[in-house]
C-alpha cells in the first residue's frame, strides 16, 4: 500500500551522475535536468552554496573559504556528502514542478554506472541516491543504458557495438540478448583530451590554460581530420584566439590556437579510445563481429559531438561508425526508459532495488 501511495505522488526517473554532467529523467516528461557536476560549499561548515552552472563558474575562481568539488571523478562517487546534496537538491526540484507533490521527495531511480567499477563504488553511487532520497535504486551498466537511449534492440540476438565517451571514461561494449556479452572501460576521455590540450600549449607556447578553457577549445577546434582540411571542408582555417599565464614572463598572455594544433594535441587521446575499440573486436565472438560489420560502431556520450570523430574512427577499424541522435543524453534516456519495460529493467539491472 506503501508503494502504491508513493507511486501515484513521485515520479520514475533515469539518473546519470556523469563526471562532467549530472542529468535526470522523467518517466513520460523527457529529459529535464541537465547541469554540470559541480558543487560549491563553505570549506569549514561545508553547507552548500550553489551547485550546477552557478558552480561550475567557481571553479579556480573561489577565495580560501569557500570551495567547487566536483562530487564525481570517471563516472564513480569521489565526495559523498557534495553528490548526496545535489542528487536530493534535483529530486526536490523535479517534484516541485507543479502539481500536489509530498514534501519529501521518494522516487524509484535508474542509475548509470560505469561497467569496469568495483562493488564498492557500485555500493557508493546506492547509497547516494538512496540518501539523496530515492525508495528503490537500481544500477544499470552505461553502455547497455547508451544503446536503450539510441533506440537500439538490446534484446535481439544480433550484437551490437556501443562506444560511450564521457568526460572522466570511455565505455566500449559489445551487447547481445539483453546482456553485455565483452566491454572495456578506460579512464581515458573528454577530460584527458583537455588536459592534453593544456600540456600541449604549455609546451609549445609557455602558456598555461586553465581546463575550461582547453574544454572550449576542444569542443571549437577539436573536429575535422587531415583529409577534410585538404578537402577544404570544416577542418580549414579554423582559429580561436586564448588567453592565459606566459610561463616565460609570468604575465597574461594571448595566442592564436588552430584547428590543427588541437588535432596534434588530443591525437595520442583518440588512439587510446581506438585502441580500446580494435582490442574489443578482437576479443569479441565470431558470431558477433559478422554482426557487428553489418550494423557497425555506434557512438555516444559528449565527445561524440567532436565533428569528423566518427570518420577517424571509421577509418582506423575499418567499419561503418555513425552518432546517436543526442548523444549527451543517451545514457539518461536509456535510464528513463528502461522503466518502460520493467521485465527488460529486471534482466538489466546490475543489482536489485533498495526498499
Amino acid at each position: 500500500m506503501l508503494q502504491r501511495i508513493f507511486g501515484m505522488l513521485t515520479h520514475d526517473l533515469g539518473l546519470d551522475l556523469g563526471t562532467a554532467n549530472t542529468s535526470v529523467y522523467v518517466s513520460g516528461k523527457g529529459v529535464v535536468i541537465r547541469e554540470p557536476t559541480v558543487v560549491s560549499r563553505h570549506k569549514k561548515s561545508k553547507v552548500v552554496i550553489s551547485m550546477g552552472t552557478e558552480a561550475k563558474k567557481m571553479i579556480g575562481k573561489t577565495p580560501a573559504m569557500i570551495e567547487a568539488v566536483r562530487p564525481v571523478v570517471s563516472g564513480v562517487i569521489a565526495d559523498f556528502d557534495a553528490a548526496e546534496a545535489m542528487v536530493g537538491a534535483y529530486f526536490k526540484q523535479v517534484h516541485n514542478e507543479g502539481g500536489v507533490i509530498p514534501k519529501v521527495p521518494r522516487p524509484r531511480v535508474v542509475v548509470a554506472i560505469p561497467s569496469g567499477v568495483t562493488d564498492v563504488e557500485r555500493r557508493a553511487v546506492t547509497d547516494v541516491v538512496a540518501s539523496a532520497g530515492a525508495r528503490k535504486v537500481y544500477l544499470v551498466e552505461q553502455p547497455m543504458a547508451a544503446a536503450i537511449g539510441a533506440g537500439l534492440s538490446v534484446e535481439d540476438s544480433s550484437g551490437i557495438l556501443i562506444v560511450s565517451i564521457g568526460a572522466g571514461r570511455s565505455e566500449v561494449a559489445v551487447i547481445s540478448l539483453g546482456g553485455i556479452v565483452i566491454h572495456r572501460s578506460i579512464k581515458t576521455a573528454g577530460e584527458t583530451m583537455d588536459h592534453a590540450i593544456v600540456n600541449y600549449l604549455r609546451l609549445k607556447h609557455a602558456l598555461l590554460l586553465g581546463d575550461q578553457t582547453a574544454e572550449e577549445l576542444k569542443v571549437k577546434l577539436g573536429g575535422g581530420s587531415d583529409e577534410e582540411e585538404k578537402e577544404g571542408g570544416r577542418g580549414r582555417g579554423g582559429v580561436m584566439i586564448v588567453r592565459g599565464r606566459s610561463l616565460e614572463t609570468g604575465l597574461p598572455a594571448s595566442i592564436k590556437v588552430t584547428e590543427a594544433e588541437i588535432r596534434e594535441a588530443i591525437a595520442p587521446v583518440v588512439h587510446e579510445i581506438i585502441s580500446s575499440i580494435v582490442g574489443l573486436i578482437e576479443d569479441t565472438p565470431p558470431e558477433l563481429v559478422t554482426d557487428i560489420v553489418e550494423k557497425g560502431v555506434v557512438l555516444c556520450g559528449g565527445v561524440a559531438r567532436l565533428p569528423g570523430l566518427d570518420k577517424i574512427i571509421a577509418d582506423e577499424v575499418k567499419l561503418p561508425t555513425w552518432v546517436a541522435e543526442d548523444p549527451q543524453t543517451c545514457v539518461v534516456r536509456g535510464c528513463g526508459k528502461a522503466w518502460d519495460d520493467e521485465k527488460l529493467l529486471e534482466k538489466i539491472r546490475v543489482t536489485g532495488g533498495l526498499r
